[in-house]
């Protein structure tokens, strides 16, 4: 069984006894990361991505306000929680620090007891919110990427292979006469047998950056960036050949005696001209040529402007 790994609060101070003080309380239960400034604060946060991160407010340079100020303006750390910790005591200090972001305040000298209770509390909140992004992002049948997520993550991917001028892959992939398939098995069996599709397509997305994502009915969206026609095509064709071989039954089916996909798939090169929309419509219409050709095949269209 695979533990869960443990939660990583990064220890931002100059002081170094207050650093070694922290870091002895809190790596019985975290990871615990440390920096002395706050230059170093921000490159390790950016490197690491924690959870938490427990910021001294007087530090030499970089004070723990404009530390707070650049984490936020940065898309990669704004969102991480931040707990301040300082030996001001002026309720006006607590309040601007709120105000900017922070998620709580600590004051030196520290107690063990609250500093453990309030650093459980926060990560609390971190993985609750963690958890409730993941199912906002999650189709709940395949547990495959839902269209929110699908249309978040292209847009992005276009965006960079536009600045790159890198290939962006894109298929569609639909089961092969599946209404048909519910009406002679049943919606139950019909679940299953695209849980299945679903899992087999996850286990072809073999790179971080590569996703299956689940667009509406028994349809998928396949998000191949940084990958050439040629290999996405090979790609989506041993997908193709991976669900046939499952031999899930449909003998309704026109394509064959079982489950079968159809796939249509286009390819942004770097003098491709298209908008995000006219890619997918053009990965969209080879899956109709696909449909059209008799199904249980790859059709695909590398578009060089």
């Amino acid at each position: 069984m695979k533990l869960v790994e443990p939660q990583k609060v990064l220890v931002a101070d100059d002081d170094p006894v207050n650093r070694q003080v922290l870091a002895e309380l809190l790596k019985p239960e975290y990871t615990v990361l440390l920096a002395k400034n706050g230059e170093q604060a921000l490159e390790r946060a950016a490197r690491h991505a924690p959870d938490l991160i427990l910021l001294d407010v007087m530090m030499p340079d970089l004070d723990g306000y404009e530390v707070l100020r650049r984490l936020r303006a940065d898309p990669h750390t704004e969102r991480i929680s931040v707990v301040f910790i300082s030996g001001l005591d002026r309720p006006e200090d607590e309040a601007n620090g709120l105000k900017m972001g922070a998620s709580d305040y600590i004051a030196k000298p520290f107690n063990a007891t609250v500093v453990m209770a309030r650093v459980a509390l926060h990560l609390q909140l971190v993985r609750q919110r963690h958890m409730l992004e993941r199912l906002a992002n999650i189709d709940g049948l395949t547990e495959l990427a839902n269209r929110r997520r699908f249309d978040e993550l292209y847009a992005i991917e276009w965006q960079r292979a536009q600045r790159s001028g890198l290939p962006l892959s894109l298929a569609v992939l639909d089961i092969d006469c599946f209404k048909q398939y519910n009406d002679l098995y049943g919606h139950p069996a019909g679940d299953r047998a695209l849980r299945a599709v679903a899992r087999a397509a996850a286990a072809a997305m073999r790179r971080p950056a590569d996703l299956a994502a689940r667009y509406g009915g028994e349809e998928l969206v396949l998000l191949l960036p940084d990958t050439a026609s040629g290999h996405a095509r090979a790609v989506l064709d041993e997908l193709r050949a991976a669900i046939a071989a499952l031999e899930i039954a449909h003998q309704a089916s026109q394509a064959g005696a079982v489950v079968t996909v159809s796939v249509g798939g286009a390819t942004l090169g770097q003098n491709g001209l298209e908008s995000a929309a006219e890619l997918f419509e053009a990965a969209d219409s080879q899956l109709y040529r696909a449909k059209q050709d008799g199904r249980n095949r790859v059709v695909w269209r590398s578009t060089q402007g």
